[in-house]
């Protein structure tokens, strides 16, 4: 086996042995450092010999920051379908529909806190419930990566890896979360909720109906799409800012 055939196999294995909490950011700085260095190999491999043998260490490369990705993909989704994933994450909480958090200080000072706080809480539930939804479809679009997609993660810009997913995935993922999230809604009571809240704001002074012309579904589809990407983004931003904390004290050993 080739030595950067070695290397890359150790760190698959290493990320794989990460623990769930790691990650999607924990994940990809352990490959994109070595896949860099990979690259780098590979690249003056081909220079010096001229060889067309080096395309089985670049497509190497590619295999191992899919594997990355796909890895840390499930776990970012799979962190986000925990009770509270959404909720207690001020990265990812779905926000009450506009006209509601306008008037809600307002709501809270008539007695209905409690209720606003439980519709807030039902939409998240309702976004937890469908965010295991997303895993087939991340994991597809990185089945689909070209070695040209490859090379602008590993050298591009803070959210390169998170505008790849979100341009290949929204339409797909707004298509299967909207029903989802429906019947997600449904089931924790988010649409009762927010039809009993109306009723009451209705009658408040100055408030009037928070939910005319708004439509729901889309709100907690929209914010649990940002939720997603907004938790891929920040990961990624880390790993970029913090070259000193990429890899492991093993990884250091591996690539030194």
């Amino acid at each position: 086996m080739k030595t950067s055939n070695i290397i890359l196999s150790t760190a698959i294995a290493t990320l794989l042995s990460l623990p769930v909490q790691a990650g999607f950011g924990d994940l990809l700085k352990e490959v994109e450092s070595a896949s860099k260095d990979i690259l780098k190999e590979t690249t003056q491999s081909a220079t010096d010999s001229g060889s067309k043998g080096s395309g089985l260490d670049y497509n190497t490369l590619v295999a191992g920051l899919k594997d990355a990705l796909d890895v840390g993909s499930r776990r970012a989704v799979e962190s986000l379908s925990q009770t509270d994933g959404y909720m207690s994450n001020a990265l990812a909480r779905i926000p009450l529909p506009e006209q509601l958090d306008k008037a809600s200080s307002l709501l809270r000072k008539f007695g209905l806190g409690d209720q606003v706080d439980q519709f807030e809480l039902s939409m998240n539930r309702a976004a937890e419930k469908a965010a295991p939804q997303a895993t087939e479809i991340i994991v597809s679009s990185i089945k689909e990566m070209s070695i040209e997609d490859a090379e602008k993660i590993l050298n591009g810009p803070d959210n390169a890896a998170t505008e790849y997913f979100r341009n290949k995935t929204s339409a797909r993922l707004t298509e299967l979360f909207k029903p989802t999230i429906k019947s997600s809604m449904d089931q924790v009571g988010a649409t009762r909720y927010y039809g009993q809240l109306s009723q009451e704001a209705n009658k408040v002074p100055l408030v009037g109906d928070v939910a005319k012309g708004y439509n729901l579904e889309d709100h907690v589809t929209n914010g649990a799409l940002d939720g997603l990407f907004n938790m891929l983004a920040a990961e990624e931003k880390k790993i970029r800012e913090n070259p000193a904390a990429r890899t492991t004290e093993l990884l250091k050993q591996v690539f030194k």
